[in-house]
């Protein structure tokens, strides 16, 4: 089949992560950028990104590059491509906008912009415009510029790639699954060992180590993928990655999840049930206070509460407790500690030195 350009949508701070993941999963070229890696491969490799990726938050595939000073400018190219290659009269569609431009001071003009040029090539067509939605699109677009370059993009995936499909439910700020499965690989954590996540909350943390440590895809549990409504989807090629499980693994070791709230245990307990992974994640309420000595080699990895979940004056307490218990308890292991209270992804590796 034939390659052509992708681009892989993470947080910042993943980057190197996502590449990673890329290049084991069979991409050429890969080259990392501010919160994206781009890549070559073909439709293969673009429904296996979608489906097996666990940093990317979304693939994108450029099919326009151009340059433009102006929204107007951007219309009147946009509106000479033949967006009949790419959907018809009757889908329905979206535009979305990335805009690093002091040309292009308003990132959303733009996008209208984008939509009128592919509603007015259909009227003047058809005498008809397609429809454009906003939350449930059958083809979404997305333009990038920064300065003058400007690209057109399809969006693969449709919905952000962090909706595995497993949530049921969700406690107060809920842990986005890529940061999670980020902070598991960043850990250099492989499943050859014991993993706990003591303020696990919705479990968000230990059923993405769960699915690491079997080595299951992601996007198992989505209901459906962006490309699966373009007119090139290849049905059979998708079905066939889809139901490949040859590289699933087993798990020799134990995931442990706790909680101090009993609604958080149960909580986690329907997501993990919901993933089918409640046999392999051992959920217990208990407090981190009463966190008992580790002996064996364990990686523990946690995102405290902050914010909706705990007040301000309780923080620094918090993190007492956490340093203190974590010199007493953890013995030859190695703990993750994932915070947002300086508004940034933070991974801090502390050992038994502590």
């Amino acid at each position: 089949m034939t390659e052509f350009e992708m681009i892989a949508k993470t947080f910042q701070g993943l980057e190197e992560i996502l590449a990673k993941e890329l290049i084991d999963l069979g991409a050429n070229g890969v080259a990392i950028g501010n919160r994206m890696v781009s890549f070559k491969g073909d439709k293969a490799l673009m429904y296996k990104a979608n489906f097996h990726l666990r940093t990317a938050i979304r693939i994108l595939k450029p099919f326009l590059h151009f340059k433009a000073d102006s929204a107007d400018e951007v219309y009147e190219i946009c509106r000479k491509v033949d967006w009949e290659k790419y959907m018809d009269l009757s889908d329905s569609f979206a535009v979305d906008s990335v805009v690093y431009s002091e040309d292009f001071r308003h990132s959303k003009f733009v996008a209208y912009r984008v939509k009128d040029a592919i509603a007015d090539f259909f009227r003047d067509k058809y005498g008809k415009r397609p429809n454009v939605s906003v939350a449930n699109p059958d083809l979404t677009f997305h333009i990038h510029i920064s300065h003058d370059d400007c690209s057109l993009s399809l969006d693969s995936s449709g919905e952000s790639l962090h909706k595995r499909g497993y949530r049921q439910e969700a406690m107060e700020a809920p842990l986005n699954e890529v940061l999670a499965a980020g902070m598991i690989l960043m850990s250099g954590w492989d499943g050859k060992c014991d993993f706990v996540d003591p303020m696990c909350g919705s479990g968000t943390i230990p059923i993405e180590a769960a699915l690491i440590a079997k080595n299951m895809a992601p996007g198992l549990f989505r209901s459906h993928f962006a490309f699966e409504k373009w007119k090139d989807f290849d049905r059979d090629l998708f079905e066939e990655i889809y139901n490949d499980d040859s590289a699933e693994r087993e798990f020799e070791f134990s995931i442990k999840g706790y909680d101090k709230d009993p609604k958080a245990i149960l909580t986690a307990k329907r997501n993990a049930k919901a993933a089918g992974l409640l046999d392999t994640i051992q959920f217990e309420q208990r407090d981190f206070k009463d966190f008992e000595p580790v002996k064996e080699r364990t990686v523990i990895i946690t995102n405290p509460p902050y914010g909706e979940r705990l007040v301000e004056d309780n923080l620094l307490g918090l993190y007492e407790m956490i340093g203190e218990r974590l010199k007493h308890a953890l013995i030859g292991g190695e703990a993750w500690i994932i915070s947002y209270h300086y508004e940034c992804f933070q991974a801090v590796s502390q050992d038994s030195s502590l």
